[in-house]
């Protein structure tokens, strides 16, 4: 091992042509420990992070066709007729870095830290272990996937693709090999943003940058007139769905240009009988060759798979041709800054996937059946529950004399500057849940969630929420954003109430709810969940409830 500096300490390695870092080198406080993948156009490498004592994932710019790695690890360019394209590829490489920083969704790659050293230039992210999306659907094989399994990964994607393009950036290489699979949770994390490669590619082959059957013609370059968008993330997803589905992509874009091949996924019968329709057109819109003809917007394509409800939608999510700006739920936490330090989760919004929709019962509100001649019609059924109703009923099942009451710092605040915070107070010591119905239409566990597990408030006492050093913003869209909080006696368990735990905080799909709201009849609220209580123990049920709102402006 041959010393550096005080900070860097290489292994020497033989001089080759874009040759990987060997076991054992050193880059600032990170030991590599193995070689994880080595492509066209850079090496990701596993490493010890000896100042946190945690494995990372180290990626290195390195194009295989531009470089050389000298004895001493540094790298070059192979000429100085490509030391501009190196030079530009690996500020393309450092830019996607940076915009990889800025954003914190669990569907996308985090990055720690990057710097540039030796010649060349360095990305720290965190060790993601599993499959890739393309590996998955090989073993899958003949049986196929199901399609709440697709569904969920979708969802995850579309709304880490969602959370990029609200920022003015778009992917442009969504593809299985490009989307990983965690070895503990199956969730999606999307990789490969590919700034290096677009950026090489224009000044080499464009076949380096565009995969057939993913790529819409947008990203042709011979293609005049055709601006790139969300709709063309839009495209490569749905493209995604494709091969989950049919086992195989859809035809290239641009031969479908001039003599369409495309066969409609819901117009074939063998596929109806395993995908429900509502898919199966979602995915042939998403594919639609002329960008104008496709959803515009990630949201309007959730929307279309049934993955969020109509309600709150912008007339841009329902097939306006120019993109739709991004929904965000109502509330913003600013815990970004507060948890960076403590190395905790950096996501401010994160949102489990929807199950699969459900599929229509023969008894649905609307249905109607054949009448014998001369009976009197029944009685019609009263209209489904909305979400707001759910809420509301959460109060149903209070315990008479467990007083609890909650208000807000501030009944109006500004989208984007104001803050939010309540206070409440209970007669009755116990847990407090709070649920929130954000101006957006998301049903969301607010409190507890997953960076704060536990609050209590004991009897007659005010708890303030949320903590000091969590500031909570106003994040829009306009509206009135409804609370409910829920004292109990005993911690609640709400698996049978739909919840899904994914992300930050727990949400409550709605396809789900009204499922369940309508199969309850008199039973108890669905969001109340039940009491958990020691095994043998009487456990009554008590709690108390209230409301209040907020209005964003």
């Amino acid at each position: 091992m041959t010393a550096v500096d005080e900070e860097t300490t290489l292994v020497v390695a033989a001089p080759g042509k874009a040759s990987a870092l060997p076991v054992g080198s050193r880059l600032a406080e990170f030991e590599i420990t193995g070689l994880i993948g080595q492509g066209g156009f850079g090496a990701v490498y596993e490493a010890r992070d000896h100042a946190l004592e945690r494995r990372v994932a180290i990626k290195e710019y390195l194009p295989a066709s531009l470089s050389l790695r000298e004895a001493d690890g540094a790298v070059h360019p192979v000429s100085e007729r490509e030391r501009d394209t190196f030079e530009l590829g690996m500020r393309s490489f450092i830019n996607e870095a940076r915009l990889l920083a800025q954003f914190d969704h669990p569907s996308l790659l985090k990055v720690y830290r990057f710097w540039q050293e030796r010649g060349t230039a360095y990305m720290v992210m965190p060790l993601y272990r599993g499959p890739t999306l393309r590996q998955a659907l090989a073993q899958a094989g003949g049986e196929g996937v199901r399609e709440d399994w697709l569904l969920r990964i979708v969802d995850g994607l579309a709304q880490a693709l969602a959370v990029m393009h609200r920022a003015d950036c778009y992917h442009r290489d969504v593809a299985p090999d490009n989307i990983l699979l965690l070895e503990e949770s199956g969730a999606p994390v999307l990789l490969d943003f590919g700034a290096a490669r677009r950026v090489i590619g224009n000044r080499q082959a464009l076949t380096v940058i565009l995969k057939p059957g993913y790529a819409p013609v947008e990203q042709y370059a011979e293609v005049p007139g055709m601006k790139q968008g969300a709709w063309t993330d839009v495209y490569a997803l749905a493209a995604v769905m494709h091969v989950a589905v049919a086992g195989r992509p859809p035809p290239p874009s641009v031969g479908r240009l001039m003599a369409d091949s495309y066969h409609p996924l819901a117009a074939q019968a063998e596929l109806r009988q395993r995908f429900s329709t509502r898919l199966l057109g979602a995915i042939d819109a998403g594919l639609a060759v002329r960008p104008e003809a496709r959803p515009q917007s990630m949201e309007a394509l959730r929307e279309l798979l049934g993955l969020q409800g109509a309600a709150g939608a912008s007339p841009a999510a329902k097939g306006a041709t120019t993109p739709a700006p991004g929904r965000r739920l109502g509330l913003a936490l600013g815990v970004v800054a507060a948890l960076a330090a403590a190395g905790g989760w950096l996501a401010v919004r994160e949102h489990g996937a929807a199950p699969a929709p459900l599929a229509a019962s023969s008894s649905a509100p609307g249905s109607t059946s054949p009448q014998p001649s001369g009976t009197a019609s029944p009685p019609s059924a009263p209209p489904p529950r909305t979400a707001a109703d759910s809420l509301a009923s959460l109060a149903e099942g209070a315990a008479p004399g467990f007083v609890v009451t909650a208000s807000p710092r501030q009944r109006e605040v500004r989208v984007g500057k104001d803050k939010l915070g309540f206070e409440l107070r209970s007669s009755n010591a116990g847990y407090v849940y709070v649920y929130l119905l954000s101006t957006n239409g998301e049903l969301s566990m607010l409190f507890p969630n997953l960076l704060d597990r536990h609050n209590r408030v004991e009897a007659g006492q005010t708890l303030s929420l949320p903590r000091a050093s969590w500031p909570m913003d106003a994040g829009g869209p306009p509206g009135t954003d409804r609370f409910a909080v829920l004292v109990s006696e005993h911690e609640r368990d709400f698996t049978d109430s739909g919840m899904r735990g994914d992300g930050i905080f727990p949400q409550f799909p709605l396809p789900v709810l009204a499922a369940l709201e309508a199969a309850r009849g008199s039973g108890p609220p669905p969001l109340a969940g039940k009491p958990v209580c020691a095994p043998g123990v009487s456990c009554e049920d008590a709690h108390g409830v209230a409301m209040f709102e907020i209005d964003e402006r």
